[in-house]
């Protein structure tokens, strides 16, 4: 099980990210944690879950949905907690 921290940089807000993010997650399955639009403009991501599933959402946080435009994906390990119970979007 890892815990990782992501930024997104682009097209990411008014496009339903964050929606297609939890459903994303949730249709992974086993990957628990959040998301969230930051001030500047990028949308947070953290998640914890099986390392092979962990990294089918970084893959997919690369592109998005279609309506958004992603330039950048910051990708920050952190150490596993386990805190989380569910894939929720953070306002």
């Amino acid at each position: 099980m890892i815990r990782i921290h992501l930024k997104i940089h682009g097209k990411v807000q008014g496009v339903f990210f964050r929606a297609h993010t939890q459903e994303k997650a949730e249709k992974l399955g086993d990957i628990l944690g959040w998301v969230a639009n930051n001030a500047d403009g990028t949308v947070d991501v953290v998640a914890e879950g099986p390392e092979n599933k962990i990294n089918d959402l970084i893959d997919w946080c690369h592109s998005g949905p279609s309506t958004s435009e992603v330039t950048k994906v910051d990708v920050e390990k952190l150490t596993f907690t386990g805190e989380f119970e569910d894939f929720s979007i953070r306002y």
